[in-house]
């Protein structure tokens, strides 16, 4: 049983994990069509408002194109170097103007977005007459290389589109031709804030998917604890109760035997005393049929039948009472009420207090100390013993029913775990509360509470 019972918790746990996975998985990949889809949406609002930056502002566009026709010429009159292109194009004078300009069409054109941007040089290939091209400048994007915008960074920035240009002139009655390609990259301020409002819907569905997966393992397992919990206990009941029906059967088995002899029947005092040893074990085989049936009751089944009584005086006589039967447990009563007068049930309240005393015998005490006082509208009943003590793991355990501390030997005290979870139920018939404080190997301190 045990064995099943870790199997399945282990192909439910695994189970649980796949399907996490799985929702983790498909929560991912709707990110990133939504991603994709955004970066599309960017990409053709900015085609919209502009084919081409080039007509932001002609002026410095025409500017940007002498610069360079010179830089061109130069090169082929050996009066620049390749680095000295590239570093002219680079260290223009128009790059804030024109930052400035396609930035505020940016905020007027979309007013929804923030954007930052970057025109990044990419490619600078001179062509003439039939000569092989003479490539100045062609690097991947960097953003080192950026012409115009205000992004210090491409790690977060997406690419909106390529412009490619050519020029064409001529140079000493040669024709010559420039290509250029610039490209932009766009970043859109709080754009994971967007995504993730966008796709709200589908990340709290994933979580509340995610949430009853969870919800529902956590109560599976908790209903396989509960049924091998429940296993147990009634294994342990069986073994208990019949543990406790065999000694009595036994005795009364022998009894017979020996009543059959003649001898012993023309013996008055033998006879006698057999009887007496099969009325004693019969009353013992009844008193376990009740017990199992009494504690068969929960509280709100119990039919109280309550009296007025004087709860001190009560209590005393069930000392006096227990005393006859256990002669050699020293119990002392510590009283600090007097005339306490509640409304009771004599017989059920009777049967409680001497469940708990019958316990700490059960358990090693030799000595037991009942205490009263009146914490404010409550009367409390307090029972300390000297006995073997609970251990703090199982204290929480020992008014549920057939629950026994085991001490190594199941049996080594008698009983069917009933006693302490009958005498639950009938302090709650009464409104009352009990409750357990101790430590192994220092005795246990029950305290019984019942409204005055």
């Amino acid at each position: 049983m045990k064995q099943r019972i870790n199997l399945l918790i282990a192909f439910s746990v695994a189970a649980l994990i796949v399907l996490s996975a799985v929702q983790c998985y498909l929560v991912k990949t709707t990110y990133d069509y939504k991603v994709a889809q955004f970066h599309t949406q960017i990409k053709n609002e900015i085609a919209q408002i502009s084919n081409n930056y080039s007509d932001i502002d002609s002026v410095l566009v025409s500017r940007k194109e002498t610069l360079y026709t010179n830089l061109s010429e130069k090169y082929f009159q050996g009066k620049k170097s390749k680095t000295d292109i590239k570093n002219g194009i680079l260290e223009n004078e128009y790059r804030s103007a024109l930052t400035a300009e396609i930035q505020r069409k940016f905020e007027r054109d979309l007013p929804n977005f923030k954007i930052d941007f970057a025109i990044v040089l990419n490619k600078f290939i001179l062509y003439q007459n039939t000569k092989k091209a003479d490539t100045i400048f062609s690097e991947k994007p960097f953003i080192q290389n950026k012409l115009y915008g205000n992004l210090a960074s491409l790690n977060h920035a997406f690419l909106v589109r390529n412009y490619v240009g050519t020029t064409n002139g001529t140079f000493k009655n040669q024709d010559y031709k420039l290509l250029t390609e610039d490209s932009m990259y766009v970043s859109v301020i709080d754009w994971e804030m967007i995504i993730l409002k966008r796709m709200a819907f589908v990340l709290v569905l994933s979580l509340l998917s995610i949430l009853t997966l969870i919800t529902l393992f956590v109560i599976a397992l908790k209903a396989l604890i509960k049924q091998k919990k429940v296993s147990d206990v009634k294994t342990d009941f069986i073994n208990n109760i019949t543990h406790e029906l065999k000694t009595p059967l036994a005795t009364l088995g022998i009894s017979t035997k020996i009543l059959e002899q003649k001898n012993i029947r023309d013996n008055n005092e033998s006879f006698n005393s057999i009887v007496n040893t099969i009325s004693r074990q019969n009353n013992r085989l009844q008193s376990l049929i009740d017990q199992v049936m009494a504690n068969s009751l929960a509280e709100n089944e119990i039919e109280l039948q309550k009296e007025k009584i004087e709860t001190e005086v009560f209590l005393q006589t069930i000392v006096n009472d227990f005393k006859i039967g256990y002669p050699k447990i020293d119990i002392q009563t510590h009283f600090e009420t007097q005339k306490t007068n509640l409304v009771l049930d004599k017989f059920y309240l009777t049967t409680a207090l001497l469940n708990v005393l019958e316990n700490a015998v059960k358990y090693g005490s030799n000595t037991i100390t009942i205490k009263t006082k009146q914490i404010e509208d409550q009367f409390s009943i307090s029972i300390e013993d000297d006995g073997i003590g609970i251990s703090k793991n199982k204290q929480a355990l020992l008014f549920e029913k057939f629950y026994r501390v085991e001490q190594g030997n199941l049996h080594n005290t008698k009983g069917l775990g009933l006693g302490l979870y009958y005498v639950a139920q009938i302090v709650k018939a009464h409104q009352g509360s009990v409750n357990v404080i101790s430590d192994l190997g220092k005795g246990a301190r029950f305290t019984i509470l019942l409204k005055v």
